[in-house]
């Protein structure tokens, strides 16, 4: 077992020994630590989405009467060198404890059975240090002369209304690892790796007391792997329905991302006049993100002319000219991480083409039908069937396929998927594809409930050298995408506000070009 030490919890700051100009006389510690004011410290109250977290920690608490559960948020990404990514906690850790932007790379939450049906939680994170440490100036991990100040372990108990403890403490928890410990395994290798050495520790203990063979340790070891896995889909589970605050949520982000749109509407003609017109469109985009959030909710696709047909275009170094339609799929992360996840295709010039409003109105059509299907109660998957059916019809009635609409849509089939690969809907919150490990039947099987919020999000997409469409569509990619919530009466269309239709899309460019 390694030494469970606040050293082996917090992995080692990468070394730059070799180029470090770090001060380290006696004279520069001994002055640098003095003469500072006073602090302060002021407790804030504790944030709107605390009591929400709570309550989400005791329906997951119900689910595991008895057992240990940790939840880490996770650890700065390097991109570079000494470089790292922008910093952003588990989507799990941030469910269960309401810290999202502000969040503190290392973190863990762990839930404590206290031996009355239910957990004590409680987040562990590595405080600020004091300015007598000489991590204050030289660590740039979490230094404050680096990063800026740091909030104490009384502050975020106080943000959180959650107890909260020194990262050290951390040390005592992997010490009692058990059978009946789970973890999110994914989030942070540097406690996957404690927790798993606890777990040989604890299993090697109990085979040699019962004289059991080394096959019955592995059995053991790797069952207690899979029961992680398991606990991974209850978290991913516990986010498909929303709660009133993660409902808000979601509109405000949807919100903010409409203003991105509009944003880029305005300012076409100038994307338009440049050799990568896509990066600029990507640009205002990313602005308004910043401005009115945390970030953008995944990266942006501006996909102007043939690159409208490829369906993650993210390189977004094309140029976007008149004539061609550009495809934007784009959404606001706010603080919270709550991310929208809306698309547009736009005529850069601000008119469809006869043949761009025939693809587009189809596509429209398919997601009307879509949207009619879902339902409380209904079934998932029936979203995508119903767009299917259309993308379907029209292709087929377009000569496209080489059998009928009817016999496409059969299972053995599924022609018209050539020019639709990607499937019509997704759960949305958290992350841009929510809820990803849920199991199947409580997915794509699963029954539409008031609370859910996913994606509608048919498209067409003619490549510009596939030879079995008219020559007039190649080169034409279309996508309309929506954010739905799901309510006791029926589908509600967050996104309703940003123009779908095509004639309302023309109004919307030339009125914002004005």
């Amino acid at each position: 077992m390694a030494d469970t030490t606040a050293t082996a919890i917090t992995p080692p700051t990468r070394s730059n020994e070799n180029r470090s100009t770090t001060p380290g006389s006696e004279g520069f510690k001994a002055f640098i630590s003095s003469g500072w004011a006073e602090r302060t410290e002021v407790l804030p109250p504790a944030r709107e989405q605390a009591a929400y977290a709570a309550a989400r920690r005791d329906r997951l608490s119900a689910q595991y009467p008895g057992q240990r559960l940790i939840v880490p948020a996770g650890r700065l990404k390097q991109r570079s060198n000494d470089t790292d990514y922008a910093f952003r906690a588990h989507s799990a850790f941030a469910h269960l404890t309401g810290w999202g932007s502000d969040a503190e790379p290392g973190a863990v939450l762990v839930l404590e059975p206290n031996g009355a049906a239910g957990h004590d939680a409680t987040v562990y994170f590595r405080e600020r240090a004091g300015r007598d440490s000489d991590e204050f100036y030289a660590n740039p991990d979490i230094g404050e002369f680096w990063i800026g100040p740091r909030p104490s372990i009384a502050q975020v108990a106080s943000d959180l209304a959650i107890t909260v403890r020194g990262i050290a403490d951390l040390a005592s928890i992997f010490a009692i690892v058990d059978g009946e410990t789970l973890l999110l395994r994914e989030a942070d290798p540097t406690v996957t790796l404690e927790v798993d050495e606890g777990r040989l520790r604890y299993v090697a203990e109990r085979v040699l007391d019962s004289n059991a063979t080394d096959s019955a340790f592995s059995v053991e070891v790797n069952g207690l792997h899979e029961v992680d896995d398991d606990f991974a889909r209850a978290v991913s589970e516990l986010r498909l329905v929303k709660d009133d605050w993660e409902i808000n949520q979601m509109r405000l982000a949807v919100d903010a991302t409409a203003r991105g749109f509009d944003d880029v509407v305005r300012d076409l003609q100038d994307s338009s006049a440049h050799s990568r017109g896509e990066r600029l469109v990507e640009g205002v985009f990313n602005t308004r993100a910043r401005s009115d959030g945390n970030a953008v909710g995944y990266d942006t696709i501006a996909a102007s002319g043939p690159h409208a047909c490829i369906l993650h275009w993210t390189r977004n170094d094309g140029p976007v000219t008149p004539g061609d339609v550009i495809l934007l799929d784009a959404g606001v992360e706010l603080d919270s991480y709550y991310t929208a996840d809306i698309t547009r295709t736009l005529p850069v010039n601000g008119t469809f083409t006869e043949v761009q409003r025939l693809v587009y109105e189809t596509v429209r059509e398919a997601a009307d039908a879509a949207f009619a299907v879902a339902v409380p109660g209904a079934i998932f998957r029936d979203v995508h069937a119903a767009a299917m059916a259309v993308i379907a019809r029209r292709t087929a009635e377009w000569g496209m396929l080489p059998v009928t609409a009817e016999e496409a849509l059969l299972p053995h089939n599924g022609h018209h998927r050539r020019y639709m690969v990607h499937g019509t809907s997704h759960h949305l919150g958290l992350d841009v594809h929510d809820c990803a490990k849920a199991r199947r039947d409580m997915y794509m099987d699963g029954v539409l409930e008031p609370g859910m919020v996913f994606t509608i999000e048919p498209g067409l997409y003619f490549q510009p050298d596939d030879l079995t469409v008219p020559a007039e569509f190649r080169g034409i990619g279309v996508r309309i995408e929506d954010d739905i919530l799901m309510t006791e009466t029926g589908a509600e269309n967050l996104s309703a506000a940003i123009p779908r239709s095509a004639d309302d899309v023309e109004a919307w460019i030339k009125a914002l070009r004005a």
